[in-house]
């Protein structure tokens, strides 16, 4: 009787543990999926292409520090030329100076009388120019004197603000529609360009300082002589405006973001569009070259930044950390960091990691860098690398959209699959998500071996100087460097000074020739 009653339970018995298995299962695949939701940045999405074999050569960018001090959103970030301090402006009206050292305190300048629209740090580093809202320019010394000259630039809101290459001249761009160019130690007003029929968004200077590129919301941008003050070319825009415009570093190209949510590159000699992105699901509000040419970083108010592989044509990374829109972004000299504000008023640092050879090679080898990475003909060596494949652009220009498109749909999917199955690594207040799946088309293949030809002697090199410098004279030769740092601000504040005081002894003598010329008439009359 027993027997049998349990041989008529069994069944029953039998599936409900096949049903506590199920439900065991699922929890376990909630408790799996939980920590895939991330509520801090950062997510960052490296986007699978068609090849299973190929293996990828490039890491992840890594967020490496964080910032919060602004009270409104980040409307400018650059990084100073030796990598210590980090310039920001923001709506709040403010300038800070952040270091990247941890125990050093950052400083806010408190000057503009309304929001700052643009800032970028001189190239040696000892000068800080702003721009803001109150139609001024003030150029600050990056110490915690906070100290400053201003000058009343143009007649409405200054948009942008550039130093030459050679660091002696300044060009600004407003909403008076015109473009003006300045001395930096003088402050002196040079010559202004007025074609521009509307609101000029952005100038910026060609590297080797010969030419000006423009922006406006009369939907064109400018190539300007700087020499002869003409205007040579206009781009135009159908959709919408460039809001920035940026020259590659080669200066033979230029890019320009734009309200229609594209990214366009454009080569300057020949005037045709070479690449067009279709990436971003809303407007693009800034970008910025690797100082190496090979790769273009945006910033969007969709909240994602966008890493673009101008060699192949393609997308790479897709990057989330700012809750809204992201405003600014930066790479630094090196192109071995870039910074990213945006409207939550933070400031966010990452570590590039995908262009190590190129970032430890460092600027100067730009252009062997670039045509290790590629095989271009020999007569495109100098050229940028958009330039030298132009089967990829071709194929761009007949489907740019679905052809990125495509990619940027499955974003989502990809990040779950691989925050479930990837490698986990973690930065300060970030998590790196990766596929292990994620491979690369045989074009990535050269790159690889590229990037690992030039490995070893980057890790010899950097063995060499860890282990044949001593702590000790290392920090005495930062101390040097220190104070040489500090000589050379005392000097440009003195220099500065000097100068208004020549300009009030000019005006005293003006002044007292006109008083005495009017004596003078008093006299005859």
């Amino acid at each position: 009787m027993c027997s049998s009653a349990m041989s008529q339970m069994s069944p029953y018995t039998h599936k409900k543990k096949k049903n506590m298995r199920r439900r065991k299962s699922s929890l376990l695949f909630l408790r799996v999926q939980r920590p895939t939701v991330v509520q801090r940045p950062t997510v960052v999405q490296r986007l699978a292409v068609s090849s299973a074999t190929a293996h990828v050569s490039l890491s992840d960018p890594t967020l490496e520090r964080h910032f919060k001090g602004h009270r409104d959103a980040v409307t400018g970030v650059d990084f100073s030329s030796n990598m210590k301090q980090i310039a920001t402006g923001s709506m709040d009206s403010c300038v800070m100076i952040w270091n990247m050292k941890p125990q050093m305190r950052a400083y806010r300048f408190d000057g503009h009388k309304d929001a700052v629209t643009f800032v970028q740090f001189s190239p040696s580093g000892h000068l800080v120019a702003s721009a803001s809202r109150d139609k001024t320019v003030r150029l600050w010394v990056p110490s915690m004197k906070a100290e400053s000259t201003a000058f009343r630039a143009h007649t409405a809101t200054v948009r942008s603000v550039n130093f030459s290459s050679d660091g002696q001249t300044l060009v600004t761009a407003s909403d008076d529609k015109t473009i003006k160019v300045w001395t930096v130690h003088r402050q002196k007003f040079l010559f202004s360009l007025n074609q521009h029929i509307n609101w000029v968004r952005c100038a910026k200077f060609s590297p080797d300082d010969r030419l000006i590129v423009s922006s406006s919301d009369d939907k064109t941008i400018k190539l300007w002589d700087k020499n002869s003050r003409d205007c040579i070319h206009s781009f135009y825009e159908h959709a919408g405006y460039a809001n920035h415009v940026d020259f590659h570093p080669s200066g033979t190209c230029i890019a320009a973001s734009s309200t229609d949510n594209s990214v366009k590159v454009w080569d300057i000699r020949s005037h045709k569009m070479l690449q067009h992105y279709q990436v971003h699901s809303g407007v693009v509000n800034s970008l910025s070259f690797h100082p190496a040419g090979n790769f273009l970083i945006t910033a969007s108010s969709d909240s994602t930044m966008k890493i673009l592989d101008l060699v192949e044509g393609k997308l790479l990374y897709t990057l989330h950390g700012h809750q809204g829109p992201v405003t600014c972004v930066a790479f630094s000299r090196t192109g071995e960091y870039f910074a990213s504000g945006g409207s939550d008023e933070q400031v966010m640092v990452w570590k590039s990691n995908f262009d190590l050879a190129d970032c430890s090679d460092g600027v100067r080898m730009q252009h062997k860098t670039t045509s290790s990475l590629q095989t271009p003909p020999a007569s495109s060596t100098a050229h940028p690398p958009c330039s030298s494949h132009p089967s990829v652009l071709r194929s761009q220009a007949s489907g740019p959209s679905e052809h990125f498109n495509g990619h940027d749909s499955h974003t989502a999917a990809r990040t779950q699959t691989s925050s479930r199955s990837g490698s986990h690594s973690r930065a300060t207040h970030s998590h790196t998500y990766r596929n292990p799946s994620t491979s690369s088309a045989s074009t990535h293949q050269t790159q690889t071996q590229g990037l690992s030809q030039h490995s070893p002697q980057v890790q010899t090199q950097s063995q060499a100087l860890d282990g044949g410098v001593p702590p000790g004279l290392a920090s005495t030769l930062e101390h040097i460097i220190g104070q040489l740092d500090i000589l050379t601000q005392t000097v440009s504040i003195l220099e500065q000074r000097l100068t208004l005081t020549e300009d009030k002894l000019k005006e005293c003598l003006e002044n007292q020739m006109e008083i005495g010329l009017h004596l003078q008439r008093r006299e005859e009359a």
